[in-house]
């Protein structure tokens, strides 16, 4: 089969000018910016192969996916688009993931090739629909030319094409000549009141393969018969270093290749993986720790709150707020902290690399493909189109697949490099973190302290909001800092509260930045997981003090907000705000905007004889804009509040001298079925296009407990998780 793609970039970072060019042009001015040819490929051949879809002789259409689908469902969503588009079938529609190249398949949101943010469908609702509609195109006008027929008496339904003459032919009879035909420029598209799947739910594409355990899904099945496998003991203290090693023991496990020294640890190479962990646990290793973190989390977190008490850089000021809080009647002060988190995926990092010292081939679930890609050919040393990757399914991320550092790559090309330096055969090497591995391998949720000020004034309106935060950036001193840090303002850490649509008269926001070797990393919904928290619980404080129901009080400080307005009534609505509770059971709430989109969580909770909470009920209502696939926004909901309220309830990472104690799912507990609640999602039916919906479900889960809890109990949770109060 034959890829009409362009060249890739250089080993070169994406300009912004790329960005512009790829967003502003259609799929057709796409391809014709990029020079590609309306097809090289002959009828004989009989395939019609663009950038996004390719339609194969025996009537299989292939999505290829710009986008990783780490479980969230994007690889189904685009399929979609474009099976609606193009009338396909839902039944011949499969889906793969496109090619490591940043010319042709880049996030016109990021300007290089990636996936994150909850941007796939913002980003690729109108691409994936041109794409279809364009293939449409083409095949009508072949069978119009092969029939000799009007292009406008032939019409195409459920993958048939069609005439009134009695004439018909499936997508792949007409393949070979529809790549003949003439890329439309500007594709016509359905109107809504068209669209045959979109809008509808449907069985996700991946369900079948994940279900019965399909080989070669995820990269931790990836085999091949000359496959090795690594495990890389590193320093259990971050920014330490390998003083000294003796791999003595570790060399007499049976089936151990080679044990190297590499930059960021002592790698051992076997040919299974199992072999390779054993002689790892038996390497004896002095480590260099005298650069490396050696506080205890206590003491960061005890810096964290210092840092807050005083002024840092100032991410919003709308006036003169000491002075109005000076002159309040009455000032609420609330201080909040927040450990480091994990982002506990089922499949831990691996990667698979393939060099014989000239190029290249990784096998992964690649996130940011464009930085994987610039990274492997940076550390082996060879040209950016000596480079291949074939992206693979991911057993979650969360976040922690899209390092801007792409460590997991640097490490298997480093070892690569450190295999060929040894005079060993070039073969495919897998490193494969355990569970322990990437739990204690830092790329954390950031720790962070926050303090609060409100002023109130007789009637309990808000005069002034002062709100200082303290945290290390996840963007400073990363390659996205040109890109996302203006000023020296890190608003990934302020999301959710700088922007915030409350109608605050005045409001102060200060950051610092803290400095530690613990590296840090987005995690689900980002700066949202804490801002959230600390706003909505607040707005429950400002409420009380003001004597009225949290709900109406919120609707009146976001009555220009409409969107919010509107997810918050039909979410309190839903799960009966105005009606008591049963016996027993506390309601709380929280809104938020979140990734464009906007959702409103009811938490109904009950405690149990031991005192601990018990999340009985949530009731969400969400605004993601025109819904691709209902059931899966429900799923993403579902999701993200289950991974949220695990995540209050009782996980934290800490650290004594320096080393992380938890380990594994023992010490850092994953949510539990029976903590699950009953969950209603309701969807706002809307004609906006298509917003973030992987993880805006996530912040809201924590304030609506917390503020349950408080309604039953006067108790402001302040420093999370619940177990630090005894509450799980």
């Amino acid at each position: 089969m034959l890829h009409l793609l362009p060249k890739p970039l250089e080993a070169a970072k994406p300009t912004r000018r790329t960005f512009l060019k790829l967003s502003a042009g259609t799929v057709g001015g796409l391809i014709l910016a990029l020079n590609l040819p309306r097809s090289s490929v002959s009828a004989a051949e009989g395939d019609f192969i663009q950038p996004f879809v390719h339609i194969r002789p025996d009537n299989t259409v292939v999505v290829l996916s710009k986008h990783l689908d780490k479980g969230q469902g994007t690889a189904s969503g685009l399929s979609t688009l474009v099976a609606d588009e193009l009338d396909a079938a839902w039944e011949q529609v499969l889906v793969e993931f496109a090619p490591s190249n940043p010319q042709v398949y880049a996030n016109t949101l990021f300007g290089v090739q990636g996936t994150g943010g909850s941007t796939a469908m913002a980003n690729s609702f109108m691409q994936y629909r041109q794409a279809g509609a364009a293939a449409k195109t083409m095949i009508v006008a072949a069978a119009a030319r092969a029939w000799g027929v009007p292009a406008g008496e032939i019409t195409v339904s459920n993958g048939i094409v069609s005439h009134s003459s009695g004439k018909s032919a499936t997508f792949g009879e007409l393949a070979g000549l529809a790549a003949l035909e003439d890329v439309p420029a500007e594709p016509v598209l359905k109107t809504p009141g068209q669209w045959v799947y979109i809008g509808k739910s449907f069985p996700r594409l991946d369900v079948k393969n994940k279900t019965v355990g399909a080989p070669k899904t995820y990269t931790m099945d990836f085999q091949r018969d000359d496959l090795l496998v690594a495990t890389v003991a590193r320093s259990p203290r971050f920014g330490g270093k390998v003083k000294s090693f003796n791999a003595t023991e570790a060399g007499k496990v049976p089936g151990v290749v080679n044990v190297l020294q590499i930059p960021n640890g002592v790698a051992v190479i076997a040919r299974s993986t199992w072999p390779a962990i054993k002689a790892r646990g038996l390497l004896e290793i002095e480590w260099d720790d005298s650069e490396a973190e050696s506080r205890s989390s206590d003491a960061m977190i005890a810096e964290l709150k210092e840092m807050t008490a005083k002024p840092g850089v100032k991410v919003r000021a709308d006036g003169d707020v000491d002075a109005a809080l000076a002159d309040a009647a009455k000032v609420i002060e609330a201080d909040y902290d927040f450990p480091f988190l994990a982002h506990g995926t089922m499949e831990p990092l691996d990667v698979v690399l393939h060099f014989d010292g000239e190029a290249a081939e990784l096998w992964l679930g690649s996130q940011i493909q464009t930085i994987d890609h610039n990274v492997a050919a940076a550390v082996l040393g060879i040209p950016f189109e000596k480079v291949k990757i074939n992206t693979l399914w991911a057993g979650g991320s969360f976040g922690r697949r899209a390092q801007a550092d792409s460590h997991p790559v640097a490490e298997v090309a480093m070892l690569a490099k450190a295999m060929q330096a040894a005079g060993m055969a070039p073969a495919p090497v897998k490193i494969v973190w355990t569970r322990e591995d990437d739990m204690t391998g830092g790329y954390y949720r950031p720790m962070s302290a926050h303090k609060i000020r409100v002023g109130l004034d007789e009637a309990g309106n808000v005069t002034a909001f002062k709100y200082n935060i303290a945290a290390k950036s996840i963007i400073k001193g990363t390659p996205f800092e040109p890109m996302l840090m203006h000023g020296g303002v890190d608003h990934n850490m302020t999301e959710g509260a700088h922007d915030t649509s409350y109608a605050f008269p005045l409001m102060r926001m200060d950051q610092a930045f803290q400095e530690t070797k613990v590296p840090v990393l987005w995690w689900r919904s980002v700066g949202h997981t804490h801002t959230a928290y600390v706003m909505e619980t607040m707005m429950d404080r400002i409420a009380r003090e003001a004597g009225k129901d949290p709900v109406a009080y919120r609707l009146d400080m976001i009555k220009d907000d409409p969107r919010k307005v509107a997810v918050l009534k039909l979410a309190t609505e839903k799960a009966g705000w105005n009606t008591p509770a049963p016996e027993g059971r506390y309601r709380g709430v929280a809104v938020h905007k979140s990734f464009g989109s906007y959702v409103a969580e009811v938490a109904e909770i009950s405690f149990r004889d031991d005192g601990t909470v018990k999340v009985e009920k949530v009731t969400a209502a969400v605004d993601c804009g025109t819904p691709i696939n209902p059931d899966n926004i429900r799923a993403q909901v579902e999701g993200g509040i289950g991974y949220g309220l695990g995540a209050i309830l009782r996980n934290q990472v800490t650290l004594e001298e320096g080393v992380v104690q938890e380990t594994n799912f023992d010490t850092y507990e994953p949510i539990r079925m029976s903590d699950m609640p009953e969950i209603e999602v309701h969807i706002v039916a809307s004609n906006e296009a298509p917003t973030g919906i992987g993880e805006p479900g996530t912040p809201l889960i924590g304030p609506a407990v917390a503020n349950a809890i408080a309604a039953a109990k006067d108790t402001w949770i302040t420093s999370l998780p619940l177990a630090r109060a005894g509450l799980v």
